[in-house]
Order: C-alpha cells, then sequence, then structure tokens
C-alpha cells in the first residue's frame, strides 16, 4: 500500500496534494482553472505521509504541494503556479511578462508567502496538529496581517491589478480556509 492514495491516469502532470493546506488547494484550483489534465496524488499531512521514503525521494523537503510535469520536480505552491501560468496559460494574464506587473503579483505573492499564510500556519497548526487552543498573541498577528490585505484591495477587486492573477490564487484560499473554521470575523475588513 503505497501513501499515494489517489486515482491514477495517464497524464504525466502530478500534483502532490492534501486538502486542508491552503497553498495546496492555490495550486489545484489554477491547475483547475487552466484545464491542466493531471493526476492528483493524497499526502495525508495529518498521517506524516509527507515523511514516508517515497515521497521524501521526490521532495527532500516534504511539503505539499508538490508538482511533477513530466520529470520537472517543482514546490513552493507560488513556484508552481508562476510556472503552470507560464507553462500553460493561453495568454500572461494570470502571470504578467510586463515586469511592472510582475512585479506586483510577485509583492503579493511574497506577501502571501511570508506574511499571510505564515501566520494563518502559526494561528491554527497548534489546533489542527496538537489540540491545543488558539493562542490569542497569533490571532492579533493574523489581524494585522488581514489590515495589510483589506489595504491591497481598497478601490479595486484583484490584489495585483486589474484583473485576476496567480496572487488571487494564493491568498483566496488562506481567506476561505480562515473563513470556514469560523474563527476570524472578515466582515470588519470592508475590502
Amino acid at each position: 500500500n503505497s501513501v499515494f492514495n489517489a486515482k491514477m491516469t495517464n497524464h504525466t502532470v502530478v500534483l502532490y496534494h492534501f486538502y486542508v493546506s491552503p497553498v495546496s488547494r492555490a495550486a489545484l484550483l489554477l491547475m483547475r482553472a487552466l484545464d491542466i489534465k493531471h493526476n492528483l496524488e493524497i499526502i495525508n499531512l495529518l498521517k506524516n505521509e509527507q515523511m514516508s521514503p517515497e515521497f521524501i525521494k521526490i521532495n527532500p523537503l516534504h511539503t505539499i504541494p508538490t508538482l511533477n510535469d513530466g520529470g520537472l520536480i517543482i514546490h513552493d505552491s507560488n513556484v508552481i503556479m508562476k510556472y503552470l501560468a507560464t507553462q500553460y496559460g493561453k495568454d500572461d494574464s494570470l502571470y504578467p511578462t510586463n515586469p511592472k506587473k510582475a512585479a506586483l503579483v510577485d509583492q503579493r505573492l511574497f506577501f502571501s508567502a511570508t506574511y499571510l499564510f505564515a501566520r494563518f500556519r502559526d494561528f491554527y497548526r497548534p489546533t489542527l496538529f496538537f489540540g491545543s487552543p488558539p493562542d490569542e498573541e497569533n490571532r492579533a498577528k493574523l489581524n494585522e496581517v488581514l489590515q495589510f490585505l483589506d489595504i491591497f484591495l481598497e478601490g479595486q477587486k484583484w490584489v495585483a491589478g486589474d484583473n485576476m492573477t496567480i496572487a488571487d490564487f494564493s491568498i483566496i484560499t488562506v481567506i476561505a480556509s480562515m473563513e470556514a473554521s469560523g474563527s476570524f470575523d472578515l466582515a470588519s475588513f470592508s475590502n
């Protein structure tokens, strides 16, 4: 019995994924938006399947998501999304080729990874993995980041310009997880 328990088809693109992970869902959402035919391999983080020797051979950092596109292994959801948008996108709207527009998308991707998701993880990890109550100091830090995001969205619908980009995929999955948990009142952030 392999830890890889998803139904395999004959596609060369494989996404190693866990549904609880917002960053993993971001990569999967983009793959579906781009209509990329793929195999989905579930790596259950709650059962420590990311530490299996089989998975560590694929990704020594043992993180998800991990993408295998015909032998090209990529980990980190934002890097995966940049690759997918560039490789499979019909145009450059999801990840612009214009350096100024791309810099704004990159800035929001880094914000998502280093602030939003990092503080989300710090707040939820003790409860999810150890059954500990939420830490109010970490809640305050996450609220601070939500205030920054609210500022970024002032006067616009998308986080990095006039249209949806991969930065929106990165951020919306974290926000959706927060909303689904019921731990935060997102209505207080008007944008």
